[in-house]
């Protein structure tokens, strides 16, 4: 019988080892949310940290807060296992590889990214890279919008981004909506049995007079890296739908509204980070060190991740009560409906930053067919990158 099947007392490990573990996946983990599943093996099969029923929770609970689901889901496990401090250093471990490997490469490219070798392969990759985010457009699509209701919702949305009206705004309506028109359908979100999670409270109070002490210094002494970190937060309060909802918001805050760098460079950001492990939302450190250099991509990195840390700290002890309400199921599905809108929207704009030939648009329609024939997303990278050296 297997483990999650039964039930008996799970093993508690160390602080060092939640650590060294979730670094140790961290280093190899391309795939985005295909990664749930090594993490459960890791955590529930071979070290038996919590048991079947408690992950599926996690992942429900991480899948309706905003945040890079499978980021999100080692913090969870390390909660469950090891209270708040299981909960920091399971987080930290697992996106230090990113963020490391990251750092590297956009200290790289901001010396080499003039080179004619470099410009060619990174204009091929851009076609790869519309390929991408439209597949990402197919796939919510088809898990969100489930009716023409849906469909208007997603539509509305993309009207409202392609005029670019306030991102938070646009949310905001589609959650309203979602309760409005969806009244009348059953939440599918119910709490089958009740999990014990550690206390919080203490501990997310602390961590939210840090953040503010943090804002603060900011404020003080580099007011530009304050206003990175605002942005980046915000955009993590807003990611509904996992690590890559924050990148067409991150498009439209930092090309579109402030100009801070160009679509292409924002593009080559996206490339950078389909190479490293971890979520493609480490794009932020590329960003914040194009923008402020060492300490900007510091700042940026701890400003994209910490809001939804702090989120899945508040909600996790509550979340059994919460999603059993269909009112609070609903508002979800009026988000997720408008991130497909906002993936639409930002799949043309990409587009509209690639120089298209036939070269280019074969390049984009192999790499589109790959990803909706499930073909692993690095390898799709990778493929594309050979091409771009060998044809551009």
């Amino acid at each position: 019988m297997k483990y999650d099947q039964i039930h008996r007392d799970c093993f508690v490990p160390s602080l060092i080892m939640l650590f060294g573990s979730f670094l140790r996946m961290g280093i190899t983990a391309f795939g985005g949310p295909a990664m749930i599943a090594y993490i459960r093996n890791m955590a529930v099969v071979q070290k038996q940290w919590i048991d079947g029923e408690s992950f599926q929770d996690g992942v429900a609970l991480c899948q309706v807060i905003p945040g890079a689901t499978v980021m999100q889901m080692a913090a969870y496990i390390g909660l469950k296992a090891r209270g708040v401090p299981g909960a920091m250093v399971s987080y930290i471990g697992f996106g230090l590889p990113a963020f490391f490997l990251m750092m590297a490469l956009s200290a790289l490219y901001s010396i080499t990214h003039a080179l004619p070798a470099v410009v060619s392969v990174f204009s091929g990759l851009h076609a790869v890279i519309v390929a991408v985010v439209a597949n990402a457009a197919v796939s919510f699509g088809k898990t969100s919008l489930k009716s023409q209701k849906n469909v208007l919702v997603a539509c509305i949305a993309v009207g409202l981004f392609w005029l670019m009206a306030n991102p938070m705004l646009i949310i905001l309506l589609a959650a309203l909506l979602g309760m409005l028109l969806n009244s009348r359908q059953q939440s599918t979100l119910r709490a089958e049995h009740e999990t014990r999670m550690p206390a919080t409270t203490r501990a997310l109070l602390l961590f939210l007079l840090g953040t503010v002490s943090g804002f603060g210094l900011l404020s003080f002494f580099r007011k530009d890296l304050l206003q990175l970190a605002v942005l980046m937060s915000k955009i993590d309060l807003i990611a509904f739908g996992g690590g890559f909802a924050s990148v067409p918001l991150m498009f439209h805050e930092i090309v579109e509204v402030r100009s801070w760098m160009d679509g292409p460079t924002f593009l080559n950001g996206i490339v950078l980070g389909q190479f490293t492990p971890g979520p493609i939302v480490i794009t932020a450190t590329f960003v914040g060190y194009l923008v402020h250099g060492f300490l900007g991509a510091i700042v940026a990195t701890v400003a994209i991740f910490l809001p939804s840390f702090l989120i899945l700290l508040g909600v996790a002890p509550y979340f059994d009560r919460l999603r059993a309400s269909p009112w609070f199921a609903r508002a979800i599905g009026g988000i997720l409906c408008s991130f497909v809108g906002l993936l639409l929207t930002v799949t043309i704009r990409f587009a509209l930053n690639v120089h298209w030939d036939f070269p280019h648009m074969a390049l984009a329609g192999a790499a589109f067919a790959a990803l909706i024939f499930k073909l692993d997303i690095l390898w799709v990278v990778l493929a594309g990158t050979a091409v771009s050296i060998l044809a551009f």
